[in-house]
């Protein structure tokens, strides 16, 4: 069932917003910042890591706060739209695909400032986070190239949207890097909530040999993590948050986005005045996206002469001199 916001409340006593596990309040003044997610904040990943952020910023800033998932467009219009007009300060879709209807809607409330995470649309009042997932990824595909004991390694999604597809692409080209002939099976759930269909399509990867999977696929990637755990000796790799406790013994390490950070440095722009309509680009230069192994198991499976590398590269990163991608150009210049 889908949760609404209903005008008649916010007219009624500007009081709390319904939802599974959140709690809001909205106040006349001071800071308010909303949240839409795209799935169930009991992911532990993707929009729990938001909402992980959302509280930050309430406890943080003392910001009043709201969150609401959403599931189709016309959800994230009629849930945009009656933010703006409850009057918060600051409202963030936590999504890609929120970009367009943040574009349409942001017009309509000047004095509001609407972000989402991912895209590349921006307006005068509003502005998107942008995170090089692809860099990390890159690290994670080196690891995984050289962990592998058969060969094949795979990468599950939710849906293919860009940024997902941009680190996929970079996760196999990290993987090549150390390990030319190596084989990368790409598959999508099509969609973000279904832990079964997650599981199936990692069962699936493991019938075609398989023994590393790399998931960004939400709550349907806890499904992932159920398939490792009844297959010992296949591993799984972390996206968005440090999952690398999920599974003991069965993470290789995760792909990290500290987006708690990145919400409350946005928030203390909002709350300044210095929010501006543009691209907010976090990387591995600041640590807010990460590769961190579950050691134990990396220093078990990676030559020290793969892990030297991968320490090289990521130097590299950080100084702004490599960039994960796939251009050949990149992968031909080895340090």
């Amino acid at each position: 069932m889908f949760r609404r916001l209903l005008l008649a409340t916010w007219a009624a006593a500007l009081g709390a917003c319904s939802g599974d596990s959140s709690k809001s309040s909205v106040a006349t003044d001071g800071l308010r910042v909303a949240l839409l997610t795209p799935g169930p904040i009991s992911d532990q990943a993707w929009n729990g890591s938001a909402y992980a952020g959302l509280t930050r910023v309430r406890d943080s800033l003392g910001a009043q706060v709201s969150h609401v998932q959403v599931r189709t467009p016309a959800d994230f219009e009629e849930n945009f739209r009656q933010y703006g007009s409850a009057g918060y300060s600051l409202i963030i879709g936590h999504g890609f695909e929120f970009q367009d209807v943040a574009a349409r809607v942001a017009p309509s409330y000047p004095k509001s400032f609407y972000v989402t995470t991912g895209g590349s649309t921006t307006g005068p009042n509003l502005g998107t986070l942008s995170f090089s997932f692809d860099e990390p990824s890159f690290l994670a595909g080196m690891i995984a190239g050289a962990a592998t004991r058969t060969g094949v390694i795979g990468s599950v999604g939710g849906t293919d949207l860009p940024p997902v597809h941009k680190s996929f692409d970079a996760f196999r080209e990290g993987a090549q890097f150390v390990r030319p002939d190596i084989r990368v099976i790409t598959t999508f759930i099509g969609n973000w909530d279904d832990a079964g269909a997650g599981k199936e399509q990692a069962l699936a990867l493991m019938g075609r040999r398989a023994d590393i999977i790399f998931q960004n696929a939400d709550a349907a990637g806890l499904g992932v993590f159920q398939a490792v755990r009844e297959r010992p000796g296949t591993l799984v790799i972390g996206a968005n948050a440090n999952q690398n406790a999920l599974v003991p013994g069965g993470v290789l390490g995760s792909v990290v986005i500290d987006i708690p950070h990145a919400f409350l440095l946005l928030a203390r722009r909002v709350k300044d005045g210095t929010a501006k309509g543009e691209v907010i680009s976090f990387s591995t230069t600041d640590d807010v996206v990460r590769w961190e192994p579950s050691d134990p198991i990396v220093k078990a499976r990676v030559p020290a002469a793969v892990l030297a590398r991968v320490d090289s590269v990521q130097r590299a990163m950080r100084q702004g001199t490599f960039t994960a991608s796939t251009s050949p150009t990149v992968v031909g210049a080895r340090p």
